[in-house]
């Protein structure tokens, strides 16, 4: 190649790395995070709410629970800020007890100017226990929402537990799905429990098939606590998501955590065993392919917010979630599961 040539093809890859630096994007955040117990202080005959650590409690109650919610929204408030500069543009949560907690939370000085709206539904739980989403108004548009029970027997008896929560609507002017999840726990053993966790991602695979009968294309965000790793049954057999962008289908779904998983990576810890429960999960039209197109929305990063002040900093659960209830009392902590969250981006014209 003559020297000619080669000035000249510097000069039109400097051209474009120039006007690559020159793009901008709008960004948008959305997370999920477990809430940890995050109930009232009020009893409700109606829910088996006693057997929450906040009704437990003996003393202080009240300064327990406020001193809860303003670290949760604290929290909530940092989530993304680095890159998006606000807090999540829609956020997934689960162990709520009900929309008034959640009126607690969004009114709170750290996320009061954000304007958050609130989609709930009272969950047929039998300790009172629900998902949630969370919204900026300015940023999404719900026109949509509906609750389906995985609807679990083990024998003959019903297994009470959350509801799966679609949510349905634009995001700036792109249309959205989001499915909000806290399957069953492994109360009893992940092998005995497993079952369980399988029905409630067949729920998923069920809503899914649902939205692309109206919308083959559609854009889809599962997001839960799933009570599972990324390499459990309840992934690898029935929702059966991708590891690698590039072999993403588009009827497929992609994992971005299973690598993070792969890598030691982790959500929650429990005697010992360091978990990534805590996921969003995409469908092929958030993903950019390797294609570098971010025309419309796409996944540009997916994180976990593993802060240094969410952790515990001392004892023998150092560098665990550092939760807010332990042995009967209240430890000061934010929750027993760190945040989940990806960008999405888009180039601005």
């Amino acid at each position: 190649m003559s020297t000619k040539i080669m000035l000249f093809v510097l000069l039109l890859t400097n051209i474009y790395a120039a006007r690559s630096q020159d793009k901008k994007y709008a960004i948008r955040t959305i997370a999920f995070y477990n809430l940890e117990n995050l109930f009232d202080t009020i009893n409700d005959p109606t829910i088996n709410d006693e057997a929450s650590p906040m009704m437990e409690l003996k003393y202080n109650r009240s300064a327990v629970y406020w001193d809860k919610i303003e670290k949760l929204a604290s929290t909530i408030a940092q989530i993304g800020l680095e890159k998006s500069k606000t807090s999540p543009a829609i956020i997934g949560v689960a162990e709520v007890e009900n929309r008034s907690v959640l009126e607690d939370l969004v009114k709170s000085k750290h996320l009061l100017k954000n304007n958050y709206g609130i989609i709930h539904y009272d969950s047929p739980d039998k300790r009172g226990i629900d998902v949630a989403l969370l919204y900026q108004k300015k940023y999404f548009n719900p026109v949509f929402h509906e609750v389906f029970n995985p609807n679990i027997y083990r024998g003959n008896r019903k297994v009470f537990t959350r509801d799966q929560l679609l949510v349905s609507g634009y995001l700036d002017d792109e249309f959205i799905h989001l499915i909000v999840n806290h399957w069953p726990s492994r109360s009893g053993g992940e092998a005995k429990s497993r079952p369980l966790r399988e029905k409630a991602a067949y729920q998923n695979v069920k809503i899914i098939k649902k939205i692309r009968e109206k919308d083959a294309d559609a854009k889809i965000i599962l997001m839960g606590d799933f009570n599972d790793d990324p390499i459990n049954a309840s992934f690898k057999k029935v929702l059966k998501p991708k590891r690698k962008k590039k072999n993403v289908g588009k009827n497929d779904l992609y994992n971005p955590y299973e690598n993070m998983y792969r890598k030691g990576f982790n959500t929650l810890a429990y005697r010992d065993n360091l978990n990534l429960f805590d996921m969003l999960l995409i469908s092929a039209g958030l993903v950019d392919g390797g294609e570098k197109d971010f025309s419309s929305y796409k996944m540009f990063q997916a994180k976990i917010f593993n802060k240094r002040f969410l952790s515990d900093s001392k004892g023998k659960y150092k560098g665990y979630p550092f939760r807010s209830f332990s042995n009967g009392g209240y430890t000061g902590g934010y929750s027993d599961h760190y945040p989940v969250y990806i960008y999405l981006i888009r180039e601005e014209l």
